[in-house]
């Protein structure tokens, strides 16, 4: 049985990867032959450098690229999470774990609750009625255990990708084409709206989906991913659940139910916040995200694995070649924890 000392976790958006030849959204002939070779080499060095424990990936087309990736005797010890059946027709979100710890079976969480509602009267006599039909995520929610220490309980780890900023296209809705010439100088801000609800909605049932596991337990719990999303957006806030970070008084703090970003406990200890996982239209920001519950967090009185920091892979960010290169247009977020309980978590 495992018995880490050390345990790294990391988010890898790959960056629409799928076997050469096969569609990609509109493109129809996808990755050639060497683009595919180019984007295995460097995925496969980032993995290699990083070594991390647990892998969470986005935007994975096909298993064949997963294996492909993870053809090479140094990455031997890992076990897949991709389904088998994963032909190049869609996106999902995939992982790959040091076999020694992996517990039980992944699965693959497209519905939201059954009792997600989000409907409302409003709160007042001002505010309009509103209600909202998603019912599932844009891409199926990847949920697994595993066990870095034999005498320590499973860590959930989920792996998300939320519906991404960019305006939905209304274009094809029957609405729009009825008055085209009326929506098309609307159709970026529509598209900016729905996009955002969407995105808002699979946070709050991911958000439900957390609480139900998490509350009242002591069992830990890890989400990685691109969540399309800065850390102070309202998506973070409602899965987060906006913790109170205490800076001092150590075993003092930590929450039943919320979630910490490794990207502020970096903040804490450093001088200064260059951490940034996407560029677009030379803005940068953060969208790829790793959150913990309270059994990670140093503060917490129940603290089980102590954060050791946080490092960002996004050199490759700088240079808008990422085809040409092999690279991913987001950057890669790995962070490393220390088994070091609490007094009273031991």
């Amino acid at each position: 049985m495992a018995r880490r000392t050390q345990f790294k976790v990391a988010t890898f958006n790959l960056y629409n990867i799928n076997q050469p030849g096969l569609r990609i959204y509109s493109d129809i002939d996808g990755w050639d032959k060497r683009a595919y070779h180019r984007k295995l080499a460097w995925s496969r060095h980032i993995i290699r450098n990083h070594q991390a424990d647990v892998w969470g990936f986005q935007e994975l087309w096909h298993t064949g690229a997963l294996e492909d990736i993870f053809d090479h005797g140094d990455l031997a010890d890992y076990e897949l999470l991709s389904p088998p059946d994963h032909s190049g027709q869609r996106i999902i979100c995939s992982g790959a774990v040091k076999k020694d710890i992996l517990v039980g079976e992944p699965q693959w969480i497209k519905a939201f609750p059954e009792k997600f509602i989000l409907q409302s009267n409003g709160d007042d006599a001002q505010t309009s009625d509103i209600s909202v039909a998603v019912k599932s995520f844009s891409r199926p929610v990847l949920h697994f255990q595993v066990q870095a220490r034999s005498q320590s309980s499973p860590i959930s780890v989920y792996v998300a990708h939320f519906k991404s900023k960019a305006p939905t296209k209304v274009y094809r809705e029957g609405w729009y084409r009825d008055e085209d010439e009326y929506y098309r100088q609307h159709s970026e801000a529509l598209g900016y709206a729905i996009s955002t609800i969407r995105r808002t909605a699979e946070a709050t049932a991911l958000r439900m989906i957390l609480t139900e596991r998490m509350k009242n337990t002591d069992e830990p719990v890890i989400v990685l991913g691109d969540l399309n999303d800065g850390e102070n957006s309202n998506t973070l806030n409602i899965l987060t659940g906006q913790p109170n970070y205490i800076l001092s008084g150590l075993q003092q703090g930590g929450s039943d139910v919320d979630l910490y970003a490794v990207s502020r406990l970096q903040q804490y200890r450093s001088d200064r916040n260059v951490y940034y996982t996407h560029i677009y239209q030379n803005f940068r920001e953060s969208l790829d995200h790793i959150l913990v519950s309270q059994e990670f967090y140093d503060n917490s009185r129940r603290r089980v694995w102590a954060f050791k920091g946080m490092d960002v892979t996004n050199d490759h960010l700088n240079w808008d070649n990422h085809k040409t290169d092999g690279t991913s247009d987001h950057g890669v977020v790995c962070a490393q924890f220390e088994y070091r309980p609490a007094n009273r978590a031991r």
